[in-house]
């Protein structure tokens, strides 16, 4: 059983996306500021199925809770 906390890096390529330290930053300085009136999962630029993972996850609090909070607020103004 892995305990490990999943990372940045792990959840972009949880989503499919390049996932070294290079393209989050890219991915984050191009998507930000989502304004605080769109939840994360409802931003535009995410696929049904990575909105859908990303939603999953903070409903259940589950393992990828924390990071997609760290993700959230990296996007955020």
């Amino acid at each position: 059983m892995d305990l490990s906390t999943p990372t940045m890096h792990d959840l972009f390529a949880q989503l499919g996306l390049p996932s070294d330290e290079a393209a989050v930053q890219e991915f984050i300085a191009r998507h930000r500021p989502v304004p605080e009136t769109i939840a994360l999962p409802d931003a535009p630029f995410w696929t049904p199925a990575q909105a859908q993972f990303l939603r999953e996850q903070w409903q259940r609090d589950a393992e990828w809770a924390e990071v997609v909070d760290q993700l959230n607020l990296a996007l955020r103004p």
